[in-house]
C-alpha cells in the first residue's frame, strides 16, 4: 500500500512541470497565482519535497485540473469525461477534450472576438497541427498565407511552419485541434524576415 502511494506522490513533480510548461509560465508567475514560494515549486517539480494537501489544492486551481488528475490517480471507471476549462489571459478558453496520457489529444478553443488588423504572432513547434472549425471564422496565418476558414472546413500542416489562429472582426470563434506529443511542447516565437 505504502509503495503504491509513494511511487504516485513521486510522479506528481514532473506532472506539476509538465502543466506549468504547458501553460508557458514561469515558476514566479506560478508562485504569485499560489502563494506558494518558488524554490519550494522547483523543489516540488524536481521531486526533491512532496506536495502536501495544501500545496495541491492551489495547483490543481490554477493548472485548471482535478486533485485526481494533478496526482494521476487511477480511473474510477467513469467514462464521463469532466471539463475544465482554462481560461487563457487573452480571452480565449480552452477545452481538453482527452485526458489520457501520451498520444493525440483533442482540445476545443474559443477565441473572443477579434480585429481584422491585428499583427500575427507567428509561432513554430515540432509536429502537425489539425484543426476544425465549428463556429465563426478562423484566421490561420501560415507562413505567407492569410487564410480564413469558415464552420466545416479543415487545416493540417506541418507546424514547422510559422503560422497563428485567431478570430476576426466578425465575432468570436470555435475549433477543434488535434495536438500530438510533439504539438504539447512551448511555442517558439518565428523571426520575420525583412528584406
Amino acid at each position: 500500500m505504502h509503495e503504491a502511494t509513494d511511487r504516485t506522490l513521486d510522479a506528481v513533480g514532473p506532472r506539476l512541470k509538465k502543466l506549468r510548461m504547458a501553460r508557458d509560465i514561469t515558476l514566479t508567475d506560478l508562485a504569485a497565482q499560489t502563494g506558494i514560494s518558488a524554490s519550494t515549486l522547483s523543489r516540488l517539480e524536481a521531486g526533491l519535497r512532496r506536495p502536501t494537501l495544501e500545496q495541491l489544492l492551489p495547483l490543481a486551481r490554477v493548472h485548471g485540473v482535478t486533485l485526481d488528475e494533478l496526482v494521476g490517480a487511477p480511473p474510477t471507471g467513469d467514462p464521463r469525461i469532466h471539463l475544465r476549462p482554462i481560461p487563457c489571459g487573452d480571452g480565449s478558453t480552452i477545452l481538453p477534450l482527452t485526458r489520457r496520457p501520451g498520444g493525440v489529444q483533442a482540445y476545443k478553443f474559443v477565441l473572443a472576438a477579434g480585429t481584422d488588423d491585428a499583427e500575427p504572432d507567428l509561432r513554430t513547434h515540432e509536429g502537425h497541427d489539425w484543426v476544425y472549425v465549428l463556429n465563426g471564422t478562423l484566421r490561420l496565418v501560415l507562413g505567407e498565407q492569410d487564410l480564413l476558414l469558415k464552420p466545416g472546413e479543415a487545416a493540417e500542416f506541418d507546424t514547422s511552419t510559422p503560422h497563428w489562429f485567431g478570430a476576426t472582426g466578425a465575432g468570436p470563434v470555435e475549433f477543434l485541434s488535434l495536438v500530438g506529443r510533439q504539438g504539447e511542447r512551448a511555442h517558439v516565437r518565428a523571426v520575420a524576415v525583412r528584406d
